[in-house]
């Protein structure tokens, strides 16, 4: 009997940790710079979000527990389960990559629950002529 007690108690573990109460998590990838210069589309990076977020090692199962929502240049993902920005950061990066943006773009955190797509500041001509930073 005694490995049925500590099953049933790792059971309930797990359950205290995966089930947790409701949780509000809500990230925001903004995209403002390259949909100002028209190299990105928001619509196109939220279908692709909805298709590849996973929930539980599925994609296309995000029901009411995980939504992509768009307002202009800025994408908001809310959670009710664990979510992890890392992954968001990971999916954005993806994203980047099929559409060969990846040269151009990186994903900066500017705050903790969100993420910006900034491009890369190339320094070249720093030498030359700018002196004064």
């Amino acid at each position: 009997t005694m490995p049925a007690v500590a099953r049933k108690s790792a059971s309930k573990q797990k359950g205290r940790h995966g089930g947790k109460k409701k949780l509000a998590i809500k990230y925001v990838i903004d995209c403002t710079h390259p949909v100002e210069d028209g190299i990105l589309d928001v619509a196109d990076f939220e279908k692709f979000l909805n298709q590849r977020i996973k929930v539980d090692g599925k994609t296309n199962n995000m029901e009411k527990r995980v939504s992509v929502t768009r307002s202009k240049s800025k994408l908001t993902i809310n959670s009710e389960i664990e979510f992890s920005k890392r992954y968001l950061k990971y999916l954005t990066k993806k994203y980047l990559k099929k559409n060969n943006l990846r040269d151009w773009l990186r994903v900066v955190a500017n705050s903790k629950d969100s993420y910006e797509l900034r491009y890369f500041q190339i320094n070249n001509e720093e030498e030359e002529e700018e002196g004064d930073d």
